[in-house]
């Protein structure tokens, strides 16, 4: 049996990684993790926003003049979404992981499935503005004059301002109740999070 013995000196070796595989596994599940993609992901998507906002007009039959003299800033910010996603996704993870064995199914499913449809539906306008983009870099007065333009700009209109937005109020109406009911956040901030996600769903609609 002493020749499958493990000597002293493997043994703390052993011990050193399991503790620094805990610790790390440890710092995963605070509450910083989350936040810190939670932040990250705010910030990249209100950058994201910003940029839209500012190049593009609000009206969906606007003739196309912002693709000559925006797009470089339309496509910053169409840049920035995929990376603000992945702090999303990060965010979601962390959050789940977090509550564990708190978690209750049915907001449960709720929280992921909103979630992941706000995140799915972003990336598809985000695509859709990047394609008409892509396609006024090949014949300009062609892409502006045709329907198909139109029909584009119509429906990223209509999925970021419709569905995008209502699925962002309903991630935070069940963020805000697993808030609530767990404490892993702090309960003005669930209050908050009840009201904004109420404006969302009912007073806005650009």
């Amino acid at each position: 049996m002493r020749l499958f013995a493990v000597p002293p000196e493997n043994r703390c070796e052993a011990q050193a990684v399991t503790q620094n595989q805990s610790l790390s596994r440890a710092s995963l599940k605070t509450p910083k993790a989350a936040a810190i993609a939670g932040m990250l992901f705010s910030v990249l998507t209100v950058a994201a926003f910003w940029l839209l906002w500012i190049s593009v007009p609000a009206d969906p039959q606007e003739p196309g003049s912002w693709l000559s003299a925006n797009s470089s800033t339309v496509a910053l910010g169409l840049n920035l979404v995929p990376f603000a996603g992945i702090a999303f996704l990060w965010f979601i993870g962390v959050l789940r992981d977090r509550l564990g064995p708190l978690e209750d199914r049915f907001f449960a499913t709720v929280f992921f499935g909103s979630g992941l449809l706000f995140l799915g539906m972003l990336f598809t306008a985000a695509a859709i503005a990047g394609a008409i983009l892509i396609a006024f870099a090949a014949p300009p007065d062609e892409l502006i004059k045709s329907a198909t333009f139109l029909f584009a700009r119509a429906v990223v209109f209509s999925i970021v301002n419709i569905y995008v937005v209502k699925m962002a109020g309903v991630f935070m109406i069940t963020t805000s109740t697993v808030a609530i009911y767990t404490g892993f956040a702090p309960r003005w901030l669930a209050i908050l999070g009840y009201l904004l996600s109420l404006l969302l769903l009912f007073g806005s609609y650009y």
